[in-house]
C-alpha cells in the first residue's frame, strides 16, 4: 500500500510519469421491447426484460498529473489483449519515456510475461524495461486512481443499456475525448501517513 501511495506523491516527471492502468467487463444488453421516449415530466421508460449480448471489456490508463487518459474497448481480456493495449499506449502516447510508472491491481495477466505472447523474446524482454510496475495490494483495489475514472465512465457513459460493442467502444470514447479535453483529474489525498494513523491496526505489530 505504502509503495503506491509514495509514487502518488511524487512530483511530475515527465520523462518517468506515472499511470494507473485497470479493466473492467461490461455487459452487452439490449432492449425486447422499444422503450418509451422522453416526455415532458416523464424520462425514458425501459422494460425490465432485457436479451443478453455478450460481453466486452473496458481498458483504461490514467495519468492524474496530466489529466490524460487512454481507453480502448476490447472482446476479451486476456494476456494478449494487456500486451497489445500497452503496446499502443507506449507507441501513442509516450514514444520518447525513459520509463512509465504503472499502478495496477495483482490480477495474472497485468505482467511482463504477457508481452512474450505478442514479440519476439528479446523485444519483449526489451519493452519489459519501459514499465515500472506498482501493484495495489489484494483487497486494496481502491488504492488505483483508475478505480475513480471507471466509476465515472459507469455513472456518466454506461448507465444505460447498449447492445453492441461497436456502439459501446463510440460511447466510452466520446466520454474520454471530452474528458481528455477539459483535462479532468483526481487531487489524492490518502498519504502514507493518514494510512499508518487510520489503519494501523493493520500493520504488524513491533515487538521487543
Amino acid at each position: 500500500m505504502e509503495d503506491v501511495l509514495h509514487q502518488y506523491a511524487q512530483p511530475y516527471n515527465p520523462r518517468h510519469p506515472l499511470l494507473c492502468f485497470d479493466e473492467r467487463p461490461c455487459q452487452l444488453l439490449g432492449d425486447i421491447l422499444v422503450p418509451l421516449p422522453m416526455k415532458p415530466g416523464k424520462s425514458t421508460r425501459y422494460d425490465y426484460e432485457y436479451e443478453r449480448h455478450g460481453t466486452c471489456c473496458v481498458l483504461l490508463a490514467f495519468e492524474p498529473h496530466t489529466g490524460l487518459r487512454y481507453v480502448q474497448v476490447r472482446s476479451r481480456r486476456t494476456a494478449v489483449d494487456y500486451a497489445q493495449f500497452m503496446q499502443d499506449l507506449v507507441r501513442v502516447g509516450y514514444p520518447t519515456v525513459d520509463r512509465i510508472r504503472l499502478v495496477q491491481d495483482n490480477l495474472n495477466t497485468h505482467t511482463p510475461g504477457s508481452f512474450y505472447h505478442v514479440m519476439p523474446p528479446e523485444d519483449a524482454f526489451a519493452f519489459a524495461q519501459k514499465f515500472e510496475l506498482h501493484y495495489t495490494p489484494k483487497k486494496g483495489s481502491w488504492l488505483n486512481m483508475a478505480e475513480i475514472e471507471f466509476s465515472a465512465l459507469s455513472t456518466q457513459c454506461l448507465d444505460r443499456r447498449i447492445s453492441d460493442q461497436e456502439t459501446l467502444e463510440h460511447e466510452v470514447l466520446a466520454w474520454t475525448h471530452k474528458r481528455n479535453q477539459a483535462r479532468t483529474t483526481v487531487h489524492w489525498r490518502f498519504t502514507k501517513s493518514a494510512a499508518r494513523e487510520k489503519l494501523n491496526n493493520k500493520y504488524p505489530m513491533l515487538t521487543n
